[in-house]
């Protein structure tokens, strides 16, 4: 019996097993993300309450969003999460520069930079709604005189985005202190060797190794800029006059407020294309720099 018979049997065998071990996820997969993304998409042609029955309405739900002012409010204060919730991870890497040595009292340093991720999202509302009071509040304290942060159109928003940097910041640091530890101590040194230093040394050698570390910090920074919703609810509820709204909140309110399930879904629908456009062009960009 030739090798060729023998090894085709037990590759066989392989795979079976490799697809068995699949399968559980793949269905997880399926029934838990692929499926409600498809139905989304079919329920956002149609006008339906959540109760009785549904009717088709093709495109109307699409035209009435983009000319709806709350949409383009809402798109445009994402688009401001994205671009200010992306410090977070040149933040994050430069806490985790910092904690990444050996010195007393960096593991209760790393600890107390790691505690706000920890907290859930509502507390973290709850403790900047406080924060902000214009009555009590400790920015009142620290200013002198009480600023209503989450009582003015043109303010709210960005006080949000403080809290959300809060958490965000220490979640990236995690991921590149994690990065740090796996680089080869070698290459540092060879760099240093090649007179390397300072900014050079982090452009040219550490950097290049911390690619996986900021795709991901990068992605999920974006993916949750994008997805925004606890601390928009717990600190303003989309106000005042839905000028800290965000696609995400705006989808909730559609259908869980006014029960138009066909009208949220095509916001749910814009928004999900809107993080795949995103994903897509860091994935390409990781791919390419890999090759």
């Amino acid at each position: 019996m030739s090798a060729s018979n023998v090894a085709s049997p037990l590759a066989r065998r392989r795979r079976r097993a490799a697809l068995l071990f699949l399968a559980p996820a793949c269905l997880m997969f399926t029934a838990y993300v692929i499926y409600p993304i498809v139905r989304s998409v079919l329920l956002s042609f149609y006008n339906w309450d959540g109760v009785g029955p549904s009717s088709f309405v093709g495109l109307a739900n699409y035209r009435e969003l983009f000319h709806s002012d709350t949409f383009y409010t809402a798109l445009g204060n994402n688009l401001l999460w994205l671009a200010l919730t992306l410090l977070a991870p040149p933040a994050g890497l430069a806490f985790a520069l910092y904690l990444n040595q050996a010195m007393r009292g960096i593991r209760l340093a790393k600890s107390l930079f790691f505690a706000p991720f920890v907290i859930p999202g509502v507390v973290v509302g709850l403790v900047f709604s406080w924060f902000y009071d214009p009555a009590f509040g400790l920015l009142k304290v620290l200013v002198g005189h009480g600023i209503p942060v989450l009582g003015n159109e043109h303010m709210a928003t960005f006080g949000i985005i403080a809290a959300a940097l809060w958490v965000q910041i220490p979640f990236c640091m995690i991921l590149f202190l994690t990065g740090l530890t796996g680089i080869n101590p070698e290459v540092i040194e060879a760099g240093r060797l090649e007179g390397a230093r300072g900014w050079s040394l982090l452009w040219h050698v550490v950097l290049p190794q911390l690619r996986p570390a900021t795709f991901m910090a990068v992605t999920l920074t974006i993916i949750g800029a994008l997805r925004s919703f606890d601390l928009i609810s717990v600190m303003t509820g989309g106000g005042p006059f839905d000028s800290s709204t965000v696609l995400a909140y705006f989808m909730y309110d559609q259908a869980i407020k006014y029960f138009r399930y066909g009208y949220s879904a095509a916001i749910a629908v814009v928004l999900f294309l809107i993080m795949l456009v995103f994903i897509a062009y860091q994935l390409r960009r990781l791919l390419r720099t890999d090759h």
